[in-house]
Parts: structure tokens; sequence; C-alpha cells
């Protein structure tokens, strides 16, 4: 049940700019509308169309801490037609509004110890686009944002279905979507899993808690770190200094993180313009 539940909760945050329902979601699974709420609600402690509100309001805060889109764009980004809504179910969900929070939440990200004035020396980053590349992603839920760093670490331990993997793949080079990092959030969502080559996908008996993702060629801001530790305060420096001193911004996508015993590469996706 947790294997179709879980492909429900990425359906809801891949449709967040929809209207669909739950009963399209329903109709999608194979499941009466009745049962995909008490299913999902038994895994996630919220009713389908609450955990995607929550989805929203996630979104809608990443939006505005890591871009300059006005607060309008990000209201109908997020699924939003009416501004009013939107303003009032930011303002009840974060107990600021969106101006407000946006606002706050810069100062905060300013705190970096990357950013100018706290001493620390700023991270080298380069502007590159990677072609588009595929991997075989399980998704990881962690209440413990502290403690998402130590699941990328041992993540084998912590997926399922990780057995059925072949052993080639297991060794790969792996990467990994957060989807929060580094804003808070009630559950991290991280997609982890080892790096495939496109002609490999249809060879390969892909585990009922994985799926096939295909990660578009994009730009993105690349980092290497030393430890996975930094994501969060290199994140704040791009965001709040990096990229606007080059006049680019984050495109509030989840960041990528690309690692084996060679080394940490952070990718953070670029706004397309």
């Amino acid at each position: 049940m947790f294997n179709e539940m879980m492909r429900a909760e990425i359906w809801l945050q891949e449709h967040l700019e929809s209207q669909q329902g739950v009963e399209d979601l329903a109709s999608r699974l194979g499941y009466s509308t009745s049962q995909v709420r008490r299913r999902f609600k038994q895994c996630f402690g919220l009713s389908p169309s609450a955990y995607r509100d929550t989805l929203r309001l996630e979104k809608a805060a990443r939006l505005l801490a890591f871009t300059p889109f006005p607060i309008q764009t990000i209201a109908t980004r997020c699924g939003y037609q009416n501004h009013s809504a939107f303003s009032r179910a930011f303002q009840r969900y974060h107990n600021q509004t969106p101006r407000q929070y946006r606002q706050a939440l810069r100062l905060q990200l300013h705190r970096s110890p990357y950013c100018q004035g706290h001493g620390g020396t700023a991270p080298e980053f380069e502007i590159c686009k990677a072609p588009m590349h595929h991997a075989l992603a399980t998704r990881l839920y962690r209440k413990d944002n502290h403690r998402s760093f130590d699941v990328l670490r041992a993540w084998t331990q912590h997926a399922k279905s990780v057995e059925s993997l072949p052993e080639r793949l297991r060794q790969r080079r792996t990467i990994a979507l957060m989807h929060n990092t580094p804003l808070p959030s009630d559950v991290e969502r991280i997609d982890v899993g080892p790096l495939i080559e496109q002609h490999e996908a249809p060879e390969i008996a892909i585990p009922a808690s994985f799926r096939l993702l295909k990660l578009p060629a994009q730009q993105h801001a690349c980092v290497k770190l030393q430890a996975l530790e930094e994501i969060p305060d290199v994140i704040q420096f791009l965001v709040c200094e990096g990229l606007p001193e080059k006049k680019l911004h984050a495109s509030g996508d989840a960041v990528q993180v690309e690692w084996d015993e060679t080394g940490i590469m952070i990718r953070l996706p670029l706004h397309q313009t």
C-alpha cells in the first residue's frame, strides 16, 4: 500500500498547478475516492487535498525566497487562481503575509557564513548546462531536516527494495533531489538513487519503490563540496549573493546532489530566461 500512496504523493507534487482533484488521482490509481482518502491519510496523516495545500505553500515559500517573481506569478505557479485566496492561505500556514515572509527569509538567508560580512571564504561556483540525464530514484521522507544528510550517506539502508537493484547499479554515482533544503519543512522529501545511462533504462527491472527520473538539460550553479553538511550554507550564499552578482536567480526546483567516492557536487537549477 505504501508504494501506491508514495506514487500518489509524487503525483500531487507534480500537479500543483493543476486543478485536478482526488477523483482524477483515484482514477489513475484504480481505487475509489474514499479508498484513496483513507489510505493516503493513513500514510501521511492528511487528506490528499490538505497535503497538496501544504505542498503548494511550501513551494510558494521556496519561490519567495529564491526568485524575484511577483507574488501574483508565484500564486499562479502554485495552483492558486485567486491572489487573495493565496495570501490568506499563506498567512494561515506561515503566520506571515507572502511579502513579510519574503523579507524576513531573505534576512535569515543572508546569515550564511559565506555571505558578505560574516568572514567565511565564499565557495567557488560555475554556471554549467548539464545534459539530460537519468536515474532510478526512490523517495525518502524525513521529519528531522537536520538528519537528512545522515540519511543520504546511508540511503540504501533506509530505502525499500534496494536489494532488488543489480549490484552494479548500487555502486554507481548517486544523485539526490532535495525538495525543500535549506528551508524548513514539515516533511523533507528526498528522491535518491543511482544515475544510469538512457540506453539502460528499458533493460532494467525497476523495483516497485523506485521510478525512472528524467532530468532535463538545464543550467545550474555548480559547486564542489567537501561534506554534505555544507549544502544549506552554500545554497544560501548562491541565492543571496553569488547568483545576483551575475544577474541570475534560482528556479525554485529541487537542489540536485551527486556524489561517489571521488567527491560531492551540488547543482542548483537556474531560472531559464
